[in-house]
């Protein structure tokens, strides 16, 4: 009954959003850090709850629904029906999955090196590479170094091949089981929200979120934030919209290699 209610709770607020959106002529990227989290949270919410919706329309299916509920819990339920454990360890499961594509992205990236026509471009990918490779959490300069390698070949969003794309789908926690055009397409979309949501965050101010709101924040981001202490998570979240708030729409496939580039070393080298 606790998860209904919260979920209600949230179906309510969604509509106040966009009933207040429609009345101002107000667009997404408009709104408030929080209005815009909301709404992002929301819709991935629906589209599990709406799962459940259509597979329990059959008759004498709701028995075998509850079933499968009681049997999956992290694949069929939204967080609001986990219980405190179970969303520990869920999202520590669904970080464990995301890692997996680390090594593969990383090694992409050395591949990309003798594609850059500039010998300065080439030393500092190849040197972040190594760094990440050796233990290394890099600097913020270390990454905006490498913006301009990230706009056009071979490491624009346009230009990434097919088994690039699946292995930062799995990075930021998308399904890679579509056709490449829609994987593309999702993972632009995917990353412009997170962009648009980083701008109303610097905006708010980081030290205007509460300690739920800022490990949900680094986790989005690609940081497992659940056994982190607040501090580490904020001084985190800082640099992510350093290096964030310094690109342009066209350099965004490096915020989505960001994902890799700046949580794969921090727990080593930070806690």
């Amino acid at each position: 009954m606790k998860g209904l209610k919260l979920l209600w709770a949230d179906a309510k607020e969604t509509k106040r959003i966009k009933l207040n959106m429609k009345k101002h002529n107000i667009k997404f990227h408009q709104l408030s850090y929080r209005e815009m989290e909301h709404l992002r949270q929301f819709r991935r919410d629906v589209t599990k709850f709406l799962f459940l919706g259509i597979i329990s329309i059959p008759p004498f299916t709701n028995y075998l629904v509850f079933l499968l509920m009681y049997l999956f819990p992290r694949q069929l339920l939204i967080k609001h029906f986990w219980t405190p454990k179970q969303q520990i360890d869920f999202l520590d499961i669904y970080d464990a999955l995301r890692k997996r594509s680390h090594s593969a992205i990383i090694s992409y990236l050395e591949r990309a090196i003798p594609l850059l026509s500039d010998t300065r471009l080439q030393w500092h990918l190849k040197d972040l590479c190594a760094k990440i490779q050796n233990g290394t959490h890099p600097a913020v300069h270390d990454i905006l170094a490498l913006r301009e390698c990230f706009c056009n070949q071979p490491l624009g969003m346009n230009q990434l091949q097919a088994i690039q794309i699946k292995a930062l789908s799995r990075a930021m926690l998308l399904t890679p089981h579509l056709p490449s055009p829609l994987l593309k397409y999702r993972l632009k979309t995917h990353t412009t929200v997170i962009h648009q949501l980083d701008r109303a965050l610097a905006k708010l101010g980081i030290g205007q979120l509460t300690l739920q709101e800022v490990k949900s924040a680094c986790y989005l981001r690609g940081l497992n934030s659940t056994h982190i202490a607040e501090d580490r998570c904020r001084t985190w979240l800082g640099e992510w919209l350093q290096i964030s708030c310094s690109l342009k729409e066209a350099e965004l496939s490096l915020l989505l290699h960001n994902v890799v580039l700046l949580s794969t070393n921090y727990l080593r080298t930070r806690c």
